[in-house]
């Protein structure tokens, strides 16, 4: 079986969109985020590795620190009553600081910033949280730095999550290439409840290359809380096995004893 052959099957209806958006010039707030924020080529991605046995030195303390953050995330207890709200945080009083996305807010400016006013921010990830506005990330009531994501990471966090697809690629010829395409298909479809679950209007993308119907997870209601609740517990179900498979490779590759 040509298993190389089968993971570019897999990825390619993925990597070739953006790839013909990048010849067109073309920008997509949503997918392209997937190859620019994470820094790794889609040359890569498609690339195929059944993995090694050895772990070079210069990789120890990598891997070491990779499976300290994995197994003291999977230890922790879910947050599921963040509600997103940390998108909505990186948009607060943006009259004043800008937006990070050329997207209208769906509410409009005023609106939003009573809704981030309004809700209880407690953001773990620090990777938002460092996008917060100026004005919002005060009204957080954690203080994650990039120093201690072992003492903040959760399993139910979105961006903790979509975090797996950049744990694996950091091992990428080291573990298997389908676990990397695992995290890479579960961080594809965190990001897109991300940004319907965001202050932006999206609906200028309805005609989506994916097929993606972008209506909103209107996260500012009872019911939109309750929907965002539900896809976050999915996907922190399909987070689990990988973040598991994760730590069985580092402690594999560590030689050390499998966690309990």
């Amino acid at each position: 079986m040509d298993f190389a052959a089968l993971h570019r099957e897999r990825l390619r209806p993925y990597v070739d969109p953006h790839l013909a958006r990048r010849t067109a010039g073309l920008k997509h707030p949503v997918h392209d985020f997937m190859f620019e924020y994470y820094r790794y080529r889609p040359i890569q991605l498609l690339r195929w590795s059944a993995g090694s046995a050895a772990l070079p030195a210069e990789k120890v303390p990598l891997v070491t620190a990779l499976h300290r953050l994995l197994r003291a995330t999977a230890a922790r207890e879910g947050n599921f009553g963040c509600f997103g709200m940390h998108e909505w945080a990186m948009v607060h009083r943006s009259d004043t600081h800008g937006t990070r996305h050329p997207v209208h807010l769906r509410l409009g400016q005023a609106a939003t910033d009573v809704v981030v006013e309004s809700h209880r921010l407690q953001c773990s990830h620090f990777d938002a949280y460092r996008f917060f506005t100026p004005s919002a990330a005060p009204l957080n009531t954690l203080s994650p730095a990039s120093g201690d994501r072992e003492e903040f990471e959760q399993p139910a966090c979105l961006h903790g999550n979509m975090d797996l697809y950049k744990h694996a690629f950091r091992l990428a010829g080291l573990i298997p290439s389908s676990l990397i395409a695992d995290a890479f298909e579960l961080a594809w479809d965190i990001r897109i409840l991300d940004m319907r679950a965001a202050p932006y209007d999206m609906g200028g993308w309805t005609l989506d290359p994916y097929g993606i119907e972008w209506t909103p997870v209107r996260v500012e209601t009872a019911d939109g809380k309750a929907e965002y609740a539900d896809a976050q517990r999915t996907f922190a179900d399909r987070a689990a096995p990988i973040r598991a498979a994760l730590i069985a490779e580092c402690e594999r590759l560590l030689g050390v004893r499998p966690s309990a």
